[in-house]
């Protein structure tokens, strides 16, 4: 996906857009982030849903912190737009997978085992 974020102080909840291009397809996609410890509720949920009207095909809300239970509901509703939603763990393992903004370093620990050296 490419996209920028919005510029304007007054983005109606929106912090940047996209188009997701798959195969022959294209959506338009807009994207609100929380830096948040704690958690996102239904109500960011809607909010940003209403915000999406007319301006996009798919919504992503990603969040440093978790998702209430409600907002996961929410974001599937039957008849509404389905949101996806990416929390700090999920968050995490993306930035690791692609490594974006990461390094990753496996690291061997090697402990001695007291009783089984006395053993010998």
């Amino acid at each position: 996906m490419r996209g920028r974020p919005n510029e304007s102080r007054r983005d109606g909840g929106i912090d940047g857009t996209g188009v997701l291009r798959m195969n022959l397809l294209s959506f338009q996609v807009i994207f609100q982030c929380k830096r948040w410890q704690g958690s996102v509720g239904s109500s960011t949920v809607r909010d940003f849903r209403g915000a999406m009207v007319g301006r996009a095909d798919m919504g992503l809300i990603l969040t440093t912190g978790t998702f209430t239970a409600e907002a996961r509901r929410e974001a599937v509703r039957d008849g509404a737009p389905a949101i996806d939603l990416v929390d700090g763990e999920m968050l995490c393992d993306l930035l690791r997978q692609h490594r974006l903004g990461v390094r990753v370093a496996m690291v061997e620990r090697v402990t001695v085992d007291a009783a089984a050296l006395a053993a010998i």
